[in-house]
Formats: structure tokens, C-alpha cells, sequence
């Protein structure tokens, strides 16, 4: 007898509760994949800040500006190799759902400093050249369907409630964790429209520094500069910026953790109950196997194979439902720059599932090789 036929045939004996078991599993490692795909979300930002960036801020808020004159003071300090600055906007387009990042920025330095975007250089010509122009992420663009030339209004902002900028190009990224759903435009157009007392101000201001400079100490000159000041100034790298921003938002990491755990623990409940009760109506059947001459190993081999089998299946198909998924962008409608399931996710689900799936069947398995065949056979 052949050992696959065998197999299938042990798996359609009860159809109803091997496809249920299946769904169990798709519907675990669909949930564990979303739940990995936001975790790389959030790290998103983290990974993508550049090693040799530090962000500038008010000490006392994020929210809070800074003058535009701190540029040139923060160019002064020893260490620092170029400076530029941006300011969050905070409009809506169209309609509240509609969230996606808005920045005004310095477009003679910013570039410069944000090396891993890239506007083609027509495009950006004509971004200089248009005071109320505008630069999309790649993702926005096709979010929206924008092209460029259009008209995009903005509203609701804290610096007025109507704005328009004219989409002069569309940026991309160099890395797959870039993010491409800001939209830029300048901040001179900002300065010359916003109220009185927001003139002159920025919101934050990003410096490079030069190689084998510390950030460190570089930060705590800048620091200094501005200390006893109206407008002082907490400095940090981007990095650790981005990663305090994220401790915020909570300890994501072990909220993944726990939900991981707990969906690897019932996955391997659930698929351990249904693998025992199988061999439990099998004993008999086990039994006569071994008289025909099937191997202790052999049954080892065919149970701990069932289990494993619809551990594949169901956690492929979990996996490919969480890809197909997050093919269609996110789903927040623009809380996170990225929304992709990345293949190291993809490799961790396939591994729970076969974990879970060999764990689940082991029990039963080693019950039925050391089923005894004269106690069994007297069941037949």
C-alpha cells in the first residue's frame, strides 16, 4: 500500500473536521501575519532614519516651533555638516479619512539631507519655480489618482482653512521602507500666507553631521546654544527619536508577543485534540497496520504526517490571504506609511504552523506506535 493514498484517505475520513481544523489554522496565521505586518509598520520609521540625521525640537513639545533664525546658529555648531527644516501642516483633503502626511519644507536643503527620495529634476525645476507647488509620495499618487498638474485643496489646517497647491512632481524612495506618502510643498508659500503670531516659525529643524562627529556630543552643543532661551531646544538622532516615538505608542513589540502566543497556544490545542481524537477511532485500524507489517516509525511517521499536512495547508492559506490583503495598501486609510507583509513575516508564519502542526501531533503519534497490537485488535 502506498503511503501517500493512505494518508488522504486518513484525512477524508472525517471531511467536515479536517477542513474545520484547516480554517482554524488559516484564520491564525491570517491574524498572526496582520499582526507581524503592523509591528514592521511601526519599526518602519526606526529603520528608515538615517544613522547620521539628528532632529531638532522644542524642548518642551513636539508641537511647539522653533524661530526659522535657529538654522544658521545650528549650521555654527562644530560637527554640524547641513541643516534644514520643516514644518507639519496638518490639512485635510476632501474629507477626514483622508490622512496622509503634509509638510512644508526648505526646498534648497531638503533634498539634500533626504538623499533616499527622489524627484526628477524637471520635476523639481518646476516645484522651485511654482511658490504654491507641491511634491507627492508615489503611494499618495496612486492613492488619490493624482497626476501631476493638478489642483490639490487642502483644508482645515491650524494655518488657515483653505489652501491649494499645484502638484509639480511625484517622488519616490530608494529603499523598500521609505516612506511615500508625504506630500511637500514650500514653506516661504507657508510664511507668506499663515497668521501672524505661526510667521517665522518652523516646526522642527533636521541636521546632518559630519563624518566621525559624535551625535552625541553634537547634540548636546546644539542643546546648549539654545539653554536660557525662549525657544530651547532637545536634540536627538533621528533614530532614537523614532524609536522614542514608537515607546509611546506602547510596547508594541510584547503586545505582539502575547497575541502571538496565545494564537500559537490555541492552534496547537485545537490541532492536538483533533489529531488525538483521530487516532483514538483509528486504534483499531492502527492495530492491523502493524500486523501487516507497518513499523513502529512507520505509524509514528503517518500520524505526525497528518498533522503536519493540515498544519501546511491551512497555515499556507492564512499566509496567502494575509498577502493578498495587504497587497490592497492600508487599510487605516493612511495611520502607517507602510503596509506591506514582509517575507521574513511570511517565513515566521510558516514556521509556527509546522511548529504548531509537528507539537500538536506528536502526542498522538508516539501513543500510536506504542499501541499494543493484541489490545487493539481485541476493539476490531
Amino acid at each position: 500500500m502506498k503511503f501517500w493514498p493512505l494518508l488522504l484517505a486518513n484525512l477524508s475520513r472525517r471531511k467536515i473536521r479536517t477542513v474545520l481544523t484547516i480554517g482554524s489554522f488559516a484564520v491564525a496565521l491570517f491574524l498572526c501575519c496582520l499582526l507581524l505586518t503592523i509591528r514592521a509598520s511601526f519599526q518602519q520609521g526606526v529603520e528608515a532614519a538615517g544613522a547620521d540625521r539628528m532632529l531638532v525640537v522644542n524642548r518642551f513639545s513636539f508641537i511647539q516651533p522653533l524661530p526659522v533664525a535657529y538654522r544658521e546658529r545650528i549650521l555654527q555648531v562644530p560637527g554640524v555638516k547641513e541643516a534644514t527644516f520643516a514644518c507639519w501642516f496638518g490639512g485635510v483633503y476632501q474629507d477626514p479619512k483622508n490622512m496622509f502626511p503634509q509638510f512644508a519644507i526648505d526646498p534648497t536643503t531638503y533634498l539634500r539631507l533626504f538623499r533616499e527620495f527622489q524627484v526628477p529634476e524637471a520635476q523639481w525645476q518646476a516645484f522651485l519655480a511654482d511658490k504654491a507647488g507641491a511634491i507627492a509620495g508615489e503611494n499618495t499618487v496612486k492613492r488619490f489618482q493624482w497626476k501631476i498638474g493638478d489642483r490639490i485643496p487642502i483644508k482645515d489646517s491650524p494655518y488657515g482653512p483653505y489652501w491649494e497647491f499645484n502638484l509639480c512632481g511625484i517622488y519616490k524612495g530608494t529603499r523598500a521602507q521609505d516612506d511615500l506618502t508625504q506630500f511637500w510643498f514650500r514653506w516661504d508659500y507657508l510664511d507668506e500666507k499663515a497668521p501672524a503670531e505661526l510667521k517665522g516659525r518652523v516646526g522642527w529643524y533636521t541636521a546632518r553631521v559630519q563624518p566621525g562627529a559624535s551625535l552625541v556630543d553634537v547634540g548636546k552643543e546644539i542643546d546648549v546654544r539654545f539653554a536660557n532661551s525662549p525657544w530651547e531646544t532637545r536634540t536627538q538622532s533621528e533614530q532614537a527619536w523614532m524609536a522614542s516615538w514608537l515607546e509611546q505608542m506602547g510596547n508594541i513589540e510584547l503586545l505582539m508577543t502575547v497575541i502571538g502566543a496565545v494564537v500559537f497556544f490555541t492552534l496547537l490545542l485545537v490541532t492536538g485534540n483533533t489529531m488525538a481524537m483521530s487516532v483514538r477511532e483509528r486504534t483499531a485500524e492502527l492495530a492491523v497496520l502493524k500486523t501487516v507489517g507497518f513499523k513502529d516509525r512507520a505509524v509514528l511517521g503517518l500520524v505526525l504526517a497528518e498533522s503536519t499536512l493540515i498544519a501546511a495547508v491551512g497555515g499556507g492559506i492564512g499566509i496567502l490571504l494575509a498577502k493578498l490583503f495587504t497587497l490592497g495598501g492600508d487599510p487605516t486609510g493612511g495611520f502607517f506609511p507602510m503596509f506591506v507583509l514582509p517575507r521574513s513575516a511570511m517565513g515566521i508564519g510558516a514556521g509556527i504552523a509546522l511548529g504548531v502542526g509537528l507539537l500538536a501531533g506528536i502526542i498522538p503519534a508516539v501513543n500510536a506506535m506504542r499501541l499494543p497490537v493484541v489490545q487493539a485488535i481485541r476493539r476490531l
